[in-house]
């Protein structure tokens, strides 16, 4: 890591998460936490400081004696390791420990660099605590689940380590590694924060940027393939509405459609003298196709805002209370709350599931030859009625898409008072984005019927060499895979390895 102070970059974030890159800690940083942990050891000898030498929550009122200090920070570790559900990715386990390294390492939680190291040498060595997706209201942050993370550091609980779930301490011994030794207010300093929502909603980021790229691209080549006219995504048309995730989307797809001889020009077909009453060939496209910049250059504006708000949030001290010892004062509030995570994974997951809608639209009219007037049924290449051709995937897109829909209400306003009425008003941040990190897997396998789909009306116009350079280059990298698909055949494994291209893959160049 660059020496501090510093903002912590998406691109770094990248590396590390995708690339393999190591954490490294400045001198200077792990200086600037040592000032902040020894100015808040000075300052509580004589003060009440919550969470140093009182109880938490609403049991704050008990002052905690000085020899039961240290019990009550590993008491806090222990309770609070009460996770439920599905574990955690190691990826995400990753994003999250990158999340709270970059938080502590600002030197305002008043806790040593020991901490930091340890979680440094975890991320390197690629030992990834157990963490579960259910337990955090995101109030006082993500309590339940960074509490694992804290477990693994004081040498309990369980990691991941060479594909196996093991005790920590084994994993601890045979890397000759040595657990923190709690001291001041570091068992709350680890767990009161919003690391698990913002590293999770950060690997949303992540694949839902990719998501909307390959979404762009079907919308083009769907586009294309029916010979669509070109002033939809014009610049003209789209420079006249001021939003830039519209602009934005609509120049994707002039650069994906350059060159393209099956796109028409309206001025070459429309815009001259025609005496014919009756249109056989459409003056314009269904909305699911002429409206793509409108619909998801919204969904583009949603996505980068929401990793502006991460990237703040991931830059930010957000636990409680905060260390300044530049001033030499505590101050005591709420910034361990996850209101701004929650909200952005709300929208996040709401433009999503909109993205899956209208992918499944473009299915819905490459299946429906009354509509399109150029596949057969279902782009059945075999003899219809004998054969179903996508048929059978088509219910799968439809189902998926319908399950965003219901997935997508809002965590954000689903706040339940608990703590004996002390969090009387909670975020559900983490919630909201494990619910989004689903939305954005399930738009995946819809687009991926979609991307089967396209591929079989491409093999049926057998027409690729008037494709445009870039869809046809792309289509073609998906044509090693995926087959003209003449007799019927089980789907399923076809759909998972396509999605897992799809995911694992860019369409676009940013």
């Amino acid at each position: 890591m660059p020496k501090a102070p510093y903002s912590f970059s998406f691109s770094e974030f990248k590396a590390i998460i995708f690339q393999q890159k190591e954490v490294e800690i400045a001198e200077a940083t792990l200086q600037k936490m040592e000032e902040s942990f020894q100015f808040l050891k000075n300052f509580a000898e004589d003060k009440v400081i919550y969470g140093v030498n009182t109880g938490f929550g609403p049991m704050a009122q008990y002052k905690i004696p000085k020899e039961s200090l240290k019990d009550l920070q590993y008491n806090l570790i222990r309770s609070h390791a009460s996770g439920t559900g599905n574990v955690l990715a190691e990826d995400e386990v990753k994003a999250v420990m990158l999340a709270r390294l970059q938080t502590l390492s600002l030197g305002k939680s008043g806790i040593s660099s020991e901490v930091i190291l340890l979680m440094k040498e975890l991320i390197n060595r690629e030992i990834y605590p157990v963490i579960f997706e259910h337990g955090g209201v995101g109030a006082s942050g993500d309590l339940v689940q960074l509490a694992h993370l804290a477990l693994v550091l004081i040498g309990e609980g369980e990691v991941f380590y060479k594909g196996k779930r093991c005790l920590t301490s084994e994993v601890f011994k045979a890397e000759n590694l040595t657990p923190i030794s709690i001291q001041g207010r570091e068992g709350l300093a680890l767990i009161n924060g919003t690391s698990v929502m913002t590293g999770i909603g950060l690997l949303n980021f992540y694949y839902a940027e990719r998501l909307l790229n390959w979404s762009i691209f079907t919308s083009s080549l769907i586009n294309e393939l029916v010979s669509a006219y070109d002033d939809h995504f014009s610049a003209e048309l789209n420079e006249a509405k001021l939003h830039q995730g519209q602009q934005e989307v609509a120049q994707q797809m002039r650069e994906l459609l350059s060159g393209s001889q099956l796109i028409k020009k309206r001025e070459a077909h429309l815009y001259k003298s025609v005496e014919e009453e009756f249109f056989k060939e459409k003056v314009q496209e269904y909305y699911s196709l002429r409206c793509v910049p409108q619909i998801l250059g919204p969904i583009k504006d949603t996505y980068q805002n929401a990793l502006k708000v991460l990237l703040n949030e991931v830059n930010s001290a957000n636990d409680n209370p905060i260390v300044d010892a530049e001033k030499q004062q505590v101050y005591h509030g709420g910034n361990f709350h996850g209101d701004y995570i929650a909200l952005e994974m709300d929208k996040m997951r709401l433009a999503t599931t909109k993205l899956s809608m209208l992918v499944e639209r473009q299915l819905n009219y490459l299946m429906n030859s009354k509509l399109n007037d150029i596949f057969p049924p279902f782009l059945n290449h075999g003899k219809l009625g004998l054969n179903f051709g996508m048929q059978g995937a088509q219910f799968s897109a439809v189902s998926t898409t319908a399950e965003n829909q219901t997935l997508s209400n809002s965590m954000y306003i689903h706040s339940i008072s608990n703590n004996n009425d002390n969090q009387d008003i909670v975020s559900m941040g983490t919630n909201a984005a494990t619910l989004t990190k689903r939305v954005i897997n399930n738009s995946f396998e819809v687009l991926s019927v979609q991307v089967i789909s396209l591929v079989q009306a491409a093999y049926y116009l057998e027409e690729v060499e008037k494709l445009a350079p870039k869809t046809r280059s792309i289509l073609q990298q998906l044509q090693k895979f995926i087959p003209k698909i003449e007799e019927d055949q089980p789907l399923y494994s076809l759909i998972e390895e396509t999605t897992h291209y799809l995911k694992n893959n860019d369409s676009y160049e940013n």
